[in-house]
């Protein structure tokens, strides 16, 4: 017998538990992916790259339905948004002395428009 394979023997078992180990792993961590990818809507794909769609159901479809529903709401939410912040930025950036002189004539207006209802 030679004495290098002597020498390996005892530690067979060992290398084989191992093997096995490192394989039963792999196949759990590609089993539990392929679980989380199906569980979030993940598109699935086959052994060669194509791709395969999980199963719809009619709680999937709801579930789309209320996301472009609310997507919808999001967007005209950040129009708005957007909106504000360019009256805000046109304030901030106009001079002092226009927006002063643009309260004056809206407070004159304001008074003008009292007196004209006092007077009638």
């Amino acid at each position: 017998m030679d004495p290098n394979f002597a020498a390996i023997l005892p530690y067979i078992g060992w290398l084989i538990a191992a093997a096995v180990l490192v394989s039963v792993t792999g196949i759990m961590a590609s089993v539990h992916s392929t679980r989380l990818k199906i569980k979030n809507g993940y598109p699935l794909e086959g052994m060669w790259g194509q791709s395969l769609k999980p199963g719809s159901d009619k709680q999937t479809a709801e579930r789309v339905v209320l996301l472009t529903q609310e997507n919808a709401q999001l967007r005209a939410e950040l129009g708005a948004v957007k909106d504000r912040l360019a009256n805000v930025e046109r304030i901030v950036t106009d001079g002092g002395y226009h927006l002063g002189a643009e309260i004056d004539a809206l407070r004159d207006r304001a008074l003008e428009g009292l007196k004209d209802k006092g007077a009638a």
